[in-house]
């Protein structure tokens, strides 16, 4: 059995107040504003009040310069765009790509009786911004073009318009991502949580998903595209 690696902490920053800044400013009609600086301790409770000083609003200056670059490198490719990649809104933080048909690691609930191992899936259409990811099933390994029909990814905790149900798992993505950091920290979050229910009351492929699941991991065979479910959506519906 595949030891399972917990990757929570690749999503998750944890941040504790440290300094606190209350601006003042005179009810003259000549404003004059003055800040003073406080310091935060254990509890969160302010402490030290005084004036801020010239090192401390350094300190803040260099901080929110390194937010900007941050907000900045966001999305952005390390080098080539690589080919997967189908559009990018970095206004809106999100990114849309695809995979070939490839074999994956799948991991489930004991509950629904199928092993955990490899087995191979379908080409796949991905659709991610910082909160979430929806997932699309592609017929065929051809990159996708804005009529390419869409199908019901083959997966359980998937909601029937594509959205991904990732349970209690904390996929907060780094507001300094890099485009490749972004697709890899999607797929292996994805592939690397358990399958555990359907969702919407529909079944995402034409037989049983269990047993064909179930047969999968246990023989190695190619992902039958016989199984695929047509959902009405081309690859333009996606565009914003």
């Amino acid at each position: 059995m595949e030891t399972l690696t917990d990757i929570t902490g690749n999503f998750t920053q944890h941040y504790l107040p440290k300094c606190a800044l209350v601006f003042y400013e005179t009810d003259t009609e000549e404003k004059q504003c003055y800040v003073e600086y406080y310091d935060m301790d254990a509890t969160g409770q302010p402490r030290n009040a005084h004036p801020l000083s010239v090192l401390e609003t350094e300190r803040l200056h260099a901080c929110l310069e390194t937010q900007a670059r941050a907000k900045q490198a966001f999305l952005k490719p390390d080098g080539l765009l690589s080919q997967n990649v189908l559009h990018i809104d970095p206004s809106g933080g999100s990114v849309m790509w695809y995979t070939k048909a490839r074999i994956r690691p799948m991991f489930f609930i004991p509950k629904l009786g199928i092993p955990n191992g490899k087995a191979h899936t379908p080409a796949l259409l991905w659709k991610a911004s910082r909160e979430g990811v929806a997932l699309y099933g592609l017929s065929s390994d051809r990159v996708p073009n804005i009529n390419t029909p869409l199908y019901h990814a083959p997966f359980f905790n998937i909601y029937k318009g594509g959205r991904v149900c990732m349970g209690t798992v904390d996929v907060a993505i780094k507001s300094s991502a890099s485009l490749e950091e972004f697709i890899e920290a999607w797929e292996n979050c994805f592939f690397n949580s358990y399958f555990s229910h359907l969702l919407d009351s529909y079944n995402p492929v034409k037989g049983n998903c269990v047993s064909l699941w179930k047969r999968l991991i246990q023989s190695g065979d190619a992902f039958p595209k016989s199984e695929l479910v047509r959902n009405k959506m081309t690859l333009k519906n996606l565009l914003p």
